[in-house]
């Protein structure tokens, strides 16, 4: 017999084993997983090629450390069960206790797993503010009205947002790098009385299978039961890239669920924005683009913009710039970046520190 027909059912039942894990139906996971663990060793024992063993014994790895947790979990469960019995529903979860938010959150008897992902989630909750505020902000005028919009105004005046007219779900910020797309996002959270999700790729990406997808959909859960909030997520194209053949099946399935997540099908996601930044937005896939309903380009500053940027970088150092100067800078500067000019102002203000450590006699 073929390892080929070993192979390819082991993967056939890992894909369902992989959607039991991923709807939280632990018992018949733990099952699935086991039976593909046995697929793949027979797979393994008529396989001939060194390269396809070791990444079928790879794989077999990591599927029997997933099956392990899952023995864990529902052995740790069912000792939970005896000592404080409650009524189970069809699923292996308690249809008892405590109610969550209304989105299928129970809080009283959420289960190890989700605990573990809420922990890991809980470092992208911005506790302290950046303390930048709208006026630290030069330029960037439609961009800081569209997040007025989206942010302020229906905290302040909820009054306003009734019938059809509702506040944007979805902002995207695009253009060049270094014109501060990340730093508008930190006057927003200054600014919004709202629960900060800053996150990145790194935030939702796991390597253990499936795992992705759930920090996804904890991440919404956690929003949505501390609105009004806003989740910014960094980069966005290095998690929503175009989906095609070359693209891995991790890959799109977080691309999958936060479609999901962001279309709120089924859910209430009223007082939950979520904010996008990125340099390249053709990267990005069409779906997730068009689930950001108000795109804002960043644009490079212009003089105006340029001579407030070189007055704030320089601050309250001591200085004999005046606002003629600051203008003749800002014309200099054409092409420059917000990034560009605080770095070219930050080297300026070492020259006098690099003279003193060249100096061999000092004033009093």
């Amino acid at each position: 017999m073929s390892n080929t027909d070993f192979l390819g059912r082991a993967i056939d039942v890992v894909k369902k084993a992989i959607e039991a894990d991923t709807a939280g139906e632990y018992e018949k996971a733990y099952q699935q997983y086991y039976q593909s663990l046995e697929l793949f060793m027979l797979a393994l024992k008529w396989e001939k090629n060194p390269k396809s063993k070791e990444m079928i014994r790879q794989k077999a790895g990591e599927y029997m450390e997933r099956a392990e947790k899952l023995k864990n979990h529902l052995a740790d469960q069912d000792q939970s069960n005896k000592r404080k019995p409650a009524a189970m529903g069809s699923n292996g979860k308690a249809s008892g206790g405590k109610s969550g938010d209304g989105n299928g959150n129970e809080e009283g008897d959420e289960d190890p797993e989700s605990k573990k992902l809420r922990g890991a989630l809980a470092g992208a909750i911005l506790q302290d503010k950046p303390n930048i505020k709208w006026e630290d902000v030069a330029g960037l005028e439609s961009a800081k009205e569209a997040l007025k919009e989206a942010v302020i105004l229906p905290i302040k005046f909820p009054h306003l947002f009734t019938g059809k007219r509702q506040p944007w779900k979805g902002i995207l910020l695009y253009g060049p790098p270094g014109t501060g797309k990340s730093y508008l996002a930190k006057a927003v959270a200054t600014e919004a009385n709202s629960t900060f999700f800053s996150v990145s790729s790194s935030d939702l990406v796991s390597k253990w299978m499936g795992e992705s997808e759930r920090l996804v959909k904890q991440l919404f859960n956690l929003a949505r039961e501390n609105r009004p909030s806003i989740i910014f997520i960094d980069e966005i194209d290095a998690l929503c890239g175009p989906r095609g053949e070359g693209e891995s099946e991790a890959s799109r399935r977080i691309k999958t669920e936060l479609l999901v997540q962001m279309d709120g099908v089924g859910r209430d996601s009223k007082g939950v924005l979520i904010l996008g930044a990125t340099n390249i937005p053709w990267q990005l896939d069409a779906a997730i683009r068009r689930r950001f309903q108000r795109r804002v380009h960043i644009s490079l500053p212009d003089v105006q913009a340029r001579m407030k940027m070189f007055e704030l970088a320089v601050g309250s150092t001591p200085c004999e710039l005046g606002g003629e100067d600051y203008r003749t800078l800002a014309k200099l500067s054409e092409g420059y970046s917000g990034s560009d000019i605080s770095i070219a102002v930050q080297d300026a203000l070492m020259q006098p520190v690099r003279k003193i450590q060249t100096a061999t006699h000092y004033k009093k």
